[in-house]
């Protein structure tokens, strides 16, 4: 009851949830897998699905608190809130990366720390391949929908995940066959990806926090529901602006300058009601009318 309060049980807020419990399970049995199949790989790699797991908890605070109303300290809502979650996932990636790429070096500047790993490794790798690329569509797909910046964040950490273990499958079956370095620099390689998946996300969620204009697509398709409302001769101007997940519109449409006041403010509410209706990331219109 009390976590039901806590963390909605919308879609996004179910997968964020459904990709918790997996990586939860992925980390116990990549680490059982890594200490008894002696691979350093694959230690870092449950390491990485470890982190996941914090992650997990950070894209659900986000989009708990990015949900709420908008309030007289936050009149413009939330939304920003994914924003932050998505940079403070960016730097447990990032730290992640670091840990497991100090280790890697330290391993291969000691041959003497090198060991041979054991199938139970080559195994935890296929299984975690398996499931965080299925983790990684889904998650995507749902992020998509939601237009939730952090849910799509987890969904290319999942990715990131699945490559790291990529490169312990290539690191554990090279150790196998006679290169006892091949565990370790998997390691390398896994920490490079981790890396990569932090800027990644580091760089989306600077882009949400300014105020950048939406594709220009979308601007188009506003455009173009504008102008098919009756009475609006043309559009003088469009600006937009995210606002995290949401968009934020300011239009110019122009109208016969003869019409009384009351029917120019009908038509300009006609242009802001269909817009919203049909653009759900759109959070608010503002709307001018120019007299022709």
């Amino acid at each position: 009851m009390i976590l039901s309060r806590l963390f909605p049980a919308d879609e996004a807020a179910r997968c964020n949830n459904v990709g918790i419990a997996l990586n939860i399970l992925l980390s116990v049995f990549k680490l059982v897998a890594g200490l008894l199949a002696h691979s350093a790989a694959m230690v870092s790699d449950a390491v990485h699905s470890a982190s996941d797991v914090f992650s997990g908890l950070i894209v659900m605070l986000g989009l708990r608190v990015a949900r709420r109303d908008a309030d007289e300290e936050h009149p413009y809502g939330h939304e920003r809130f994914e924003c932050v979650a998505a940079l403070i996932l960016a730097a447990v990636l990032a730290v992640t990366a670091i840990f497991i790429g100090l280790s890697a070096f330290r391993r291969l500047s000691d041959p003497g720390e090198l060991q041979t790993p054991g199938v139970l490794a080559l195994v935890a790798a296929l299984v975690s391949i398996a499931v965080k690329e299925g983790l990684f569509r889904y998650t995507r797909r749902v992020a998509k929908r939601a237009a939730s910046p952090a849910l799509m964040a987890g969904a290319w950490h999942h990715r990131s995940d699945a490559l790291s273990s990529v490169g312990a499958l290539i690191g554990v079956g090279g150790a196998m066959l006679g290169f006892p370095a091949a565990d370790a620099a998997a390691s390398l390689v896994i920490c490079v990806f981790i890396g990569k998946a932090a800027l990644d996300i580091f760089l989306e969620a600077i882009r949400g926090m300014v105020d950048s204009a939406a594709d220009s697509e979308t601007e188009e398709a506003i455009r173009r529901s504008a102008l098919a409302v009756p009475g609006v001769q043309g559009v003088d101007l469009l600006h937009t602006r995210s606002f995290g997940s949401r968009v934020y519109v300011e239009i110019e449409i122009r109208a016969d300058g003869n019409l009384p006041l009351f029917e120019a403010h009908a038509i300009a509410e006609d242009v802001h009601s269909r817009v919203e209706a049909a653009f759900p990331q759109v959070k608010h219109i503002t709307v001018h009318v120019n007299p022709v």
